[in-house]
């Protein structure tokens, strides 16, 4: 299943990236096991991710908790609680 990440705000500063198109692993199938794939990567993955950082998530720009199903062809978002302009 082929995704679209997307990060906003100090997730964004972090990455050093606003998107990436990703081939997510088939064990991977929601939004909280895709954002725990993604600190797998480690460096500033697992800094930007990391669990006991707040972050908000939407999946198709609807907010979501971390059990929201993937689907082929979704954007993901992280971005923390509050976002400037």
């Amino acid at each position: 299943m082929n995704i679209t990440l997307r990060f906003f705000a100090s997730v964004r500063e972090t990455l050093g990236a606003s998107q990436e198109t990703l081939a997510v692993p088939a064990q991977v199938s929601t939004v909280g096991e895709l954002r725990a794939f993604l600190i797998g990567r480690g460096g500033a993955w697992a800094e930007a991710l990391a669990e006991g950082r707040s972050l908000r998530t939407a999946c198709d720009q609807i907010m979501c908790k971390a059990d929201a199903a993937l689907t082929d062809g979704c954007e993901v978002a992280f971005f923390p609680p509050v976002t400037g302009g």
